[in-house]
């Protein structure tokens, strides 16, 4: 009876779908949650929501608009995020700046993403084959005139946590190809306050929750700061957005049990959460 997910027939009852009745808490950031939970309703699942982290823009601009009007001095600009790239483009037309500036650069975005670069400047130059910065690095190092090209990673901003320690090594690993790295604060990543989410907390003590579904390292470093110790979510099952996440969500003590395969889309996330379940109801 699997089919696609996205050809999921809405009209099949729910009971027949593999996460019927189960509750999958959704920590990503709101623009993120949305797409995140549209998957699990997909799947029969029952999100719930509670983002940690809220993606913003930035308070002050300085380092961005030094950057984007010299963009033209950049070989490549390298995006890890879509709030990147919203947030970039978004800046370059408050700006003025015509988006044919950056024709004269190569430009790459992870899976998804690279259809919200392309709509906003209508070309990609790399989309590497693992959506990830370690893919990044691996298709640059492949290109024989990569040696001191000059590129711009377009970053976030982290306020009130520790920072993930995925920008700062895709930094590292692009000097070490020789490339000259400019890394600019393009928007916010911040904590959000525990104290407006009692009941969710209450229900993943009781563990009501079944599932706690993390999509990137920040959000579990801020899940982390809400809860008093692992007692508190240790009935519940834990799933990361690929293995990144995985080994740092590991690295802070948790034991995760759903890794999805497929980290490119959200869709993919909810398939890995989905096949964890066996299917108990027949579809009869």
């Amino acid at each position: 009876m699997h089919t696609q997910s996205t050809e999921i027939d809405l009209l099949t009852p729910s009971r027949e779908l593999p996460l019927y009745g189960k509750r999958i808490l959704v920590t990503a950031p709101r623009n993120y949650a949305s797409r995140l939970s549209e998957q699990i309703i997909k799947q029969g699942g029952l999100p719930v929501l509670m983002p940690t982290i809220e993606t913003c823009y930035l308070s002050n601009y300085t380092k961005l608009d030094i950057a984007l009007k010299r963009i033209n001095e950049f070989d490549w600009i390298v995006f890890t995020s879509r709030n990147g790239i919203t947030a970039f483009f978004q800046r370059m037309n408050d700006l003025n700046i015509p988006v044919s500036v950056v024709q004269k650069c190569h430009l790459c975005a992870l899976g998804e993403d690279a259809e919200s670069l392309s709509s906003f400047c209508g070309k990609v130059d790399l989309i590497p084959t693992e959506s990830s910065p370690a893919g990044i690095v691996a298709e640059l190092a492949k290109l024989p005139e990569i040696h001191e090209k000059k590129v711009l990673i377009p970053a976030p901003e982290v306020v009130g946590l520790p920072e993930p320690d995925v920008v700062p090594n895709l930094i590292t690993d692009l000097q070490k190809l020789g490339m000259k790295v400019t890394r600019v604060p393009t928007y916010i990543t911040q904590g959000l306050n525990k104290n407006i989410y009692s009941i969710e907390l209450n229900l993943i003590h009781q563990a009501i929750i079944n599932v706690i579904a993390f999509s990137s390292t920040a959000e579990v470093e801020s899940f982390l700061t809400m809860v008093n110790s692992r007692s508190d979510y240790e009935r519940c099952i834990i799933a990361c957005f690929g293995p990144y996440t995985t080994a740092n969500a590991q690295k802070l003590g948790m034991n995760v049990s759903i890794v999805s395969k497929d980290y490119s889309s959200f869709e993919g996330f909810a398939e890995a959460i989905a096949e964890f379940f066996p299917l108990t109801s027949s579809s009869h």
